[in-house]
């Protein structure tokens, strides 16, 4: 039986991974880290939680079924998935990735992959042409955000597969920002999907977890002898909170990209605002594109003020929402880029992306709008 997504928050595909009698309605945590054996050369189906827990594989089960995958593997942070994601490449490899990500991206490329032999081109994905050009004879894999970390560049997914069709490449698509409500990888081609489920799909600003979502059976078992092998699999009990956040991840973000809009429309005429970032605004460069591939906006919003001197003020001044570096939970946030998720990019390199001291990103939350709205109109007084 198919579900419609909302209720696959809920249950996924409604499959009992372990026969439960109690008839809980909250999946239980197995807050257990090994298993008896029922005799010799016999199992439960569970060993040992580093390899498999009860609790985990229902989460992961739920977030297959989301992003329709194969599978979903979970981790203990966004980047503990990433860690193990680049451990599919060997010494050189050669990946030709987003020039605008996330800064902890950037990060695990530039200062531990790049020491064990990986090599990176970082190009405008949004221009399918620079991926052809950028691909190399070593070339194994092309990794995307759309949107991208911060800047909100929109990359044509369908279009990226067909080029890694054509050189056999590995499609890998970070959703973080749009989550499994509004955008579906796999759907348009890719084989991996990457998610820091501490944002939108745990939603509550409460735990740290990350996801690989995989297209087939082979990507499955790979990336699961990589995480029984280094060890980063998510714990019972933040497998619990992740289950319990994403029950309501399409409630929530339809609020937060409601708010979201209004917000942009807002912004976009102050008056001390430059320039805004946002793909549901039609003024945007992605947004057609971003419409065909993807069924909402969600709640990212970046932004250019007129001045260091504005940008500090707002942060110094917001009262309800709150200047905190992370993004995706059900309290509006504020982040200066420079200072906090991109400080190890490269001046330079930062600069030239946008990324300077006039620069904010703001995860829209669940609060009333309005409220918003006058926290914001106060702060820039």
């Amino acid at each position: 039986m198919q579900y419609h997504f909302n209720t696959k928050c809920l249950y996924g595909n409604n499959e009992k991974v372990i026969e439960e009698s109690t008839g809980a309605i909250s999946f239980p945590i197995y807050q257990t880290a090994t298993f008896a054996h029922p005799g010799v050369g016999q199992s439960t189906g569970y060993d040992y939680s580093r390899l498999q827990n009860p609790t985990r594989e229902q989460l992961e089960k739920v977030i297959a079924s989301l992003e329709f995958g194969y599978d979903a593997i979970a981790f203990s942070s966004g980047m503990a998935a990433a860690s193990a994601l680049m451990e599919l490449f060997e010494p050189g490899s050669h990946l030709v990735v987003s020039e605008d990500l996330y800064g902890g991206t950037i990060r695990i490329f530039n200062h531990i992959n790049k020491k064990n032999g990986i090599e990176i081109s970082y190009v405008d994905t949004s221009d399918s042409s620079k991926i052809k050009a950028a691909i190399q004879q070593n070339t194994k894999a092309i990794f995307i955000e759309t949107p991208t970390n911060p800047m909100m560049h929109v990359t044509d997914l369908r279009a990226v597969s067909e080029i890694t069709k054509e050189f056999g490449l590995l499609f890998i698509v970070d959703n973080t920002f749009l989550s499994p409500y509004f955008q579906n990888p796999i759907n348009l081609g890719a084989d991996i999907v990457l998610h820091s489920g501490t944002k939108f799909l745990g939603g509550h600003n409460d735990t740290i977890a990350g996801f690989l979502v995989v297209s087939n059976q082979e990507l499955s078992d790979k990336i699961r002898f990589i995480l029984k092998t280094t060890g980063a699999g998510l714990s019972p009990f933040d497998s619990w909170l992740i289950l319990r956040g994403v029950k309501t991840l399409s409630i929530r973000m339809e609020r937060q990209q409601e708010n979201a809009m209004g917000i942009a429309q807002w912004l976009k005429s102050h008056s001390k605002v430059a320039s805004v970032y946002y793909v549901g605004l039609p003024t945007h460069p992605g947004y057609e594109l971003n419409k065909k591939q993807s069924s909402g906006y969600g709640s990212m919003i970046s932004f250019h003020v007129d001045s260091k001197e504005t940008a500090i003020l707002l942060l110094e001044k917001v009262q309800l929402i709150q200047y905190a570096e992370s993004l995706g939970g059900v309290e509006s946030l504020i982040t200066y880029p420079m200072l906090q998720t991109h400080a190890d990019v490269p001046v330079e390199e930062r600069e030239a992306k946008g990324i300077n001291d006039c620069f904010l990103r703001l995860s829209v939350g669940i609060e009333y709008i309005d409220d918003l709205l006058m926290d914001l109109e106060q702060a820039f007084e």
